[in-house]
């Protein structure tokens, strides 16, 4: 797909990695009807075999019909990507009821106009990373109690993946409280430019740096498969679900 000086390139990527069920799910769909226009989504589910797949799927229902609805030239895109947290959140807490175990989902997602600006929203501990020819430019930051550690100084990044709590969120949809949902805006995607949005199944087995010369150095579909590959190796048979969303911004071919 070409548009704005540069041509889209992209691959999902998922997979169960050492759980005996698959709780994640992730889209990326071009809008019906307005070319260049594009929406990725990671959603990780948690509750048990049903209640996780259950808030994952409400997630991704809930942001297909949105995005369809969505008119670039008229509607906010931030708006819309606050809606889609919120309406996925109240539809989860109504499936509640019929769910093996409380159902809760993260909700990682991002939307790409034709003009070549860029929205995203998270909330829970899936992430979005903007990359510049291998140069990491903007993370998402998670909702989760070792994040607010880092925040606070008493946790480095790196000791932050290994804590034993890692795994607890502050904030996701399903929930008591209503979710977070950060907002973040990026004016003109350029040339060399990347997206990746995943679980953390995903992140949890790479720095920034890794993940940027991976995404750069190879084509998405390339760079799918080998960040699964090699997740699933440094996981030692107790990786999680992963999933992955990669958008590269290619130069127009001459």
């Amino acid at each position: 797909m070409a548009t704005k000086g540069y041509r889209l390139s992209a691959s999902t990527g998922i997979h169960k990695g050492d759980r005996e069920y698959q709780q994640d799910q992730i889209a990326l769909i071009s809008h019906p009807r307005v070319p260049g226009c594009v929406l990725g989504v990671v959603a990780d589910g948690m509750g048990g075999r049903s209640g996780g797949r259950k808030a994952s799927d409400q997630v991704m229902m809930t942001a297909r019909q949105l995005f369809e609805r969505y008119r670039p030239e008229h509607d906010d895109a931030s708006s819309l990507l606050k809606q889609m947290v919120q309406e996925a959140h109240i539809v989860i807490k109504l499936t509640a009821i019929s769910a093996e175990q409380e159902p809760h989902s993260t909700l990682a997602g991002f939307i790409i106009n034709p003009a070549g600006d860029c929205h995203w929203v998270h909330a829970g501990d899936s992430r979005i990373y903007h990359f510049h020819n291998g140069k990491l430019v903007k993370r998402t930051m998670d909702h989760s109690y070792v994040q607010t550690l880092v925040d606070r100084g008493e946790l480095t990044e790196e000791e932050a993946n290994v804590h034993p709590q890692s795994n607890i969120l502050m904030g996701c949809l399903g929930a008591e409280e209503d979710p977070p949902a950060d907002l973040h805006f990026i004016e003109q995607l350029r040339t060399g430019d990347v997206l990746l949005a995943c679980s953390d199944g995903v992140w949890h087995y790479f720095s920034p740096a890794e993940l940027g010369s991976v995404l750069s150095s190879l084509s998405p579909r390339e760079a799918t498969e080998f960040l699964i590959e090699k997740a699933r190796s440094r996981g030692r048979g107790g990786g999680d679900n992963l999933s992955l969303v990669i958008v590269k911004f290619d130069p127009l071919e001459s």
